[in-house]
C-alpha cells in the first residue's frame, strides 16, 4: 500500500486522472458508497468541498480546481453508451454535510435528475434496513476483477478471486434491500425536504 499523501505528492489531479482512465476502462462498475456521494455523481460543488478536505487534512498541494476538473471529465462514462455502473448509497450520505445545505440541495437535485440514466442503477439503502451480512466500509468494484477500498491513511485493491466473490456477494446482499425507483426517489425527496429547511 501507498500512503495518500505518497501518492497526492503532487496535488490531487495526477489520481483523479487515474480514477477516470479506472472508470473509462470499466464496463460494468458497481459501488456501496455509505456515507458520502459517489464521486461520478458528485456536483462541483460537492467535490470540491471533498477534495479541499482532502488537501487540508492530508497537507497535501492545492490544486483543487485541476483535481476538481478532472473529477468532472470521469462522469463522461455516464452519458457515453458504453458503461453500467450499479451503485448503492446509504441513506446516511444523503444527510452526510458536504458544505452546508446550499451545497447538499444542489447533490441531491442531481441525484434525482440523474436517477434514470440508462447507464445507472441507483439504490438507496435506508438506514434502518437488516441487511444479509455484517455491517462494511464502502467498496467499488470494476468489471468483477477488482475491488477497491479507500481507506484514511491509503487505498487498498483486492484481486484474488474467492474474495472477489465475497464482495459479489455483499453487493447482491445490498442490493436485495435497497430502495430503487420510485422508493430510492422518495427517499432523496426527503432528504432534499430537510435540506430545504436547514438552509
Amino acid at each position: 500500500m501507498i500512503p495518500w499523501q505518497q501518492r497526492l505528492s503532487t496535488g490531487t489531479e495526477d489520481i483523479q486522472d487515474e480514477v477516470v482512465r479506472w472508470y473509462q476502462q470499466t464496463r460494468h462498475g458497481k459501488a456501496y458508497v455509505p456515507a458520502m456521494i459517489w464521486g461520478t455523481l458528485q456536483t462541483e460543488a460537492y467535490a470540491r468541498v471533498i477534495l479541499r478536505k482532502v488537501v487540508g487534512f492530508l497537507g497535501v498541494p492545492d490544486d483543487v480546481a485541476a483535481g476538481v476538473a478532472k473529477r468532472m471529465e470521469r462522469q463522461q462514462v455516464l452519458y457515453d453508451g458504453d458503461h453500467q455502473f450499479d451503485v448503492i448509497l446509504g441513506e446516511q450520505a444523503l444527510y452526510t454535510n458536504i458544505g452546508g445545505p446550499e451545497v447538499m440541495r444542489g447533490q441531491l437535485e442531481r441525484l434525482l435528475r440523474d436517477i434514470d440514466l440508462p447507464s445507472l442503477t441507483l439504490g438507496i439503502l435506508p438506514a434502518t434496513a437488516e441487511v444479509d451480512m455484517v455491517p462494511a466500509p464502502g467498496f467499488h468494484l470494476y468489471d468483477g476483477e477488482r475491488a477497491h477500498y479507500e481507506l484514511v491513511s491509503s487505498g487498498v485493491d483486492i484481486t484474488e478471486p474467492d474474495e472477489l466473490a465475497l464482495h459479489e456477494k455483499a453487493f447482491d446482499a445490498l442490493s436485495r434491500t435497497a430502495d430503487f425507483d420510485d422508493a430510492a426517489n422518495r427517499l432523496i425527496s426527503k432528504a432534499l425536504d430537510f435540506w430545504g429547511k436547514s438552509g
